[in-house]
């Protein structure tokens, strides 16, 4: 029998602002008790559109966004160590998007459009409580298309860009079709849903030893982070953790127009990836290594860099943010 989730577990250091209502999944989904925190923040509610939003909040100062990856098992999660390290002298609100961690997992179509919103949404409500002020944002792999999105769309909601091992760079292939466009394969997503197999399929792929297959290779090793791996774990294993990733795989969530979005951007723009693993190939940001507001940096690492060098990215990342570029 599930329980109903301890939102203490959740909750770390108080906010020293009164966040919108605090979690409450009795109008929600059952949830069983996660073995280990996404974050160590405080859980709240955020006002969206788009159905149940919560953001883990930590800190003091100037605000800061982070936006995790998606993927079958992606959750706040996967910014922990920018989370902590951050929160020292900013005020950092790490999302989980919609469906994800302990957003709304509803059986809905997970697209570009749904994300950017979301994340528009919580950027409304950061502006609310900082002062009405751009912000910085983060954000990795995928959800950089959207986080992009976001800022050529509303520019005067973000001051920086943060974009780690951004997708739509790999090779030199232009990603410029119409508008708002993505590659999603309706017919694909209706296969792999299925008439009942689609829960079954998902579970197959989110096995324990699956999951830590494709940590794995997101690495490049395997040193992973255990506390994020047992999280993964627990995350796809609630209900209706299913419907985004089945989304996902059917490639709803991939922007065929991304390439004109990233060119778009006239805001400072800091773009790192790492050298191990699946996700190396990044030839496309030759595009824009002569505009002058983007800057580069490689580390040697897998696609999350900040993982393995915690302090050297928070210190490249900060002195980004102070620098002349970003204003």
């Amino acid at each position: 029998m599930h329980r109903q989730v301890d939102t203490t577990i959740c909750s770390g250091q108080r906010h020293q602002q009164t966040c919108y209502p605090p979690i409450n999944f009795q109008h929600t989904l059952i949830y069983r008790k996660p073995p280990v925190r996404a974050l160590n923040g405080q859980l709240c509610s955020i006002p969206s559109k788009n159905g149940l939003l919560s953001a883990y909040v930590k800190g003091h100062g100037k605000p800061i966004l982070l936006v995790h990856s998606v993927n079958a098992a992606a959750s706040a999660a996967e910014v922990r160590p920018l989370f902590d390290l951050l929160s020292r002298n900013r005020t950092v609100y790490a999302i989980d998007l919609p469906g994800y961690g302990t957003s709304e997992r509803s059986d809905r179509l997970y697209t570009p459009r749904l994300m950017t919103d979301a994340i528009g949404d919580l950027v409304t409500y950061i502006r609310a409580q900082h002062g009405d002020a751009a912000i910085d944002a983060m954000a990795a792999s995928l959800s950089c298309e959207f986080l992009a999105r976001a800022a050529m769309e509303q520019p005067a909601n973000f001051r920086t860009l943060t974009l780690v091992s951004p997708t739509g760079m790999s090779g030199l292939k232009l990603r410029q079709a119409q508008e708002g466009s993505t590659y999603g394969q309706t017919w694909l997503r209706s296969i792999l849903k299925g008439p009942g197999w689609g829960r079954l399929l998902f579970k197959g792929l989110t096995r324990p030893g699956v999951i830590r297959y494709f940590l794995n290779k997101t690495w490049g090793s395997r040193a992973i982070d255990e506390a994020m791996y047992q999280y993964a774990v627990w995350t796809t294993q609630q209900p209706g953790a299913e419907h985004a990733p089945l989304c996902f795989l059917s490639a709803q969530m991939f922007s065929a127009d991304i390439t004109t979005v990233y060119d778009r951007l006239r805001l400072p723009v800091w773009m790192s990836h790492g050298v191990r693993g699946d996700f190396v190939d990044y030839r496309g940001k030759q595009r824009f290594a002569a505009c002058g507001n983007w800057r580069f940096t490689v580390f040697d690492s897998g696609a999350l860099p900040y993982f393995e060098h915690p302090e050297a990215f928070g210190e490249t990342m900060l002195d980004f943010l102070g620098s002349p570029l970003a204003g």
